[in-house]
């Protein structure tokens, strides 16, 4: 059997590991410096929990999984009979493997909202898994990092998140654009171009002007019946790329509470903070949100958003619970780690798992070396030793590859005289020092 995965996933190989925890390290610490706490959530929820959350097209990139035992038992037959898939799933399966981590969190808030104090602000890193065509920087598994607050509406907590999302892609050294909408600012300009109606047509339509460009929103708005002034309408009002100036346009109470958000949040966030800028073209096509909206991407290479969010006004309601906002923000671990990666952004202090190898000539040395290893390793070093004396260059050639910068190279000499051949492996400078010596000069290194 040739070995292979399924399409839209990846293994990772220790470098890529080591790189992808570095991010997750980044993220989680920045989480905790703004309050948030850890919670998990099972990878399976029931079916009915996701499907209806996502808009027609989420539902169709649910992974669906089959009921246990003879699935086929109670399936549909008359579905079955005329290959009804949509009717034969719904008898077949009833969980699904999470397609986000907010849905679940809503869930999550409440089942155990007895057991939580609100406002409740949680972060989540777990993978997902969306039954999507793989391409660059699309895969049908990956991880999201999640930060959410439920439980108060203050817009302060929309400040805070493009806070997050400032510090951390500030101290993962990539260049991002942060851009904000409001989806209520959306909806007034529908009703102001008269398809008020069409707001979810309008907004799948737009949600597409990066890929396709103003001509090929005008080409979708007209498929979805919206009339010629109506599209001009709707044009003009998002070419306003100031707050102020869109504000000026807007007559219905709707688009002005959104413009209202916006200026609240804009007024919280410190002056620093200089790369989030009002985008009126941004949609963010998950039905759930209902206020402010947020996206990033990187500037410095052509990828898909890397990190997005917003306010969720009803999504706890569809599972009893009413009157519990939430906002929240999502990080997209694969695409950020692909951009990393091509910008080529991860230093050698991320790269590097052994601080130190040892190299033994003969049994009686590698004897010798393994009493050291066990002392490196009580000084806190990733310290690992051949496990056979063999031929140096066979050795050396090991070092290489594990991009360990000391080996510690020891003989019978070495064992006599207790000086061990002590080398750096990027300068190649070799000296003769006792193992006090190595760990002292280990813990300046």
């Amino acid at each position: 059997m040739k070995p292979s995965i399924p399409k839209g996933t990846r293994d990772f190989l220790p470098q890529e590991v080591r790189r992808r925890k570095f991010i997750f390290t980044t993220i989680e610490r920045v989480f905790k410096k703004y309050g948030f706490a850890a919670i998990e959530t099972p990878t399976m929820e029931a079916l009915e929990t996701l499907t209806g959350k996502y808009g027609e097209e989420g539902d169709r990139l649910l992974f669906k999984v089959l009921n246990n035992g003879d699935y086929l038992a109670k399936a549909n037959p008359a579905a079955l009979e005329s290959k009804d898939s949509k009717a034969l799933t719904s008898s077949i399966s009833k969980r699904g493997l999470r397609y986000d981590l907010t849905v679940p969190f809503a869930r999550f808030v409440v089942m155990h909202q007895n057991e939580l104090n609100f406002p409740f602000k949680r972060y989540q890193i777990q993978p997902v898994w969306r039954a999507d065509r793989p391409q660059k920087g699309r895969y049908q598994e990956f991880y999201q990092c999640d930060a959410d607050v439920v439980g108060s509406k203050s817009l302060m907590l929309e400040a805070e998140l493009l806070m997050i999302y400032h510090e951390v892609f500030k101290a993962l050294k990539l260049n991002v654009d942060i851009q904000i909408n409001n989806r209520k600012v959306l909806n007034g300009i529908a009703i102001e171009a008269g398809v008020g109606d069409k707001f979810v047509e309008m907004t799948t339509a737009i949600d597409k002007m990066d890929k396709i460009g103003v001509d090929g929103v005008r080409k979708e708005l007209d498929k979805t019946g919206i009339k010629g002034e109506q599209i001009d309408s709707i044009l003009n009002l998002l070419s306003h790329e100031r707050v102020a100036d869109l504000k000026a346009k807007l007559t219905n109470n709707i688009g002005l509470a959104g413009i209202k958000e916006l200026e609240d949040c804009f007024s919280y966030l410190p002056e620093e903070i200089d790369d989030v800028r009002f985008t009126p073209t941004l949609a963010r096509g998950l039905n759930y949100y209902t206020g402010c909206i947020m996206e990033v991407k990187a500037k410095d290479i052509q990828m898909g958003s890397i990190g997005g969010g917003g306010r969720y006004d009803d999504l706890t309601s569809v599972f009893g619970m009413k009157d519990m906002s939430g906002v929240g923000i999502s990080f997209g671990a694969a695409r950020i780690y692909d951009v990393m990666r091509d910008l080529e952004l991860f230093s050698d202090d991320v790269d590097k798992d052994l601080d130190i190898l040892l190299l033994a000539m003969d049994d009686d040395s590698h004897r010798y070396a393994f009493k050291l290893l066990t002392q490196l390793r009580k000084e806190g070093f990733a310290a690992e030793l051949y496990p056979e004396p063999a031929k140096m260059k066979k050795q050396m050639k090991y070092a290489n590859g594990r991009a360990v910068p000391f080996v510690i190279l020891i003989g019978s000499e070495e064992c006599n005289t207790g000086l061990l051949s002590f080398k750096n492996m990027q300068s190649g400078q070799q000296d003769k020092l006792n193992i006090s010596e190595i760990i002292k000069k280990l813990h300046t290194t």
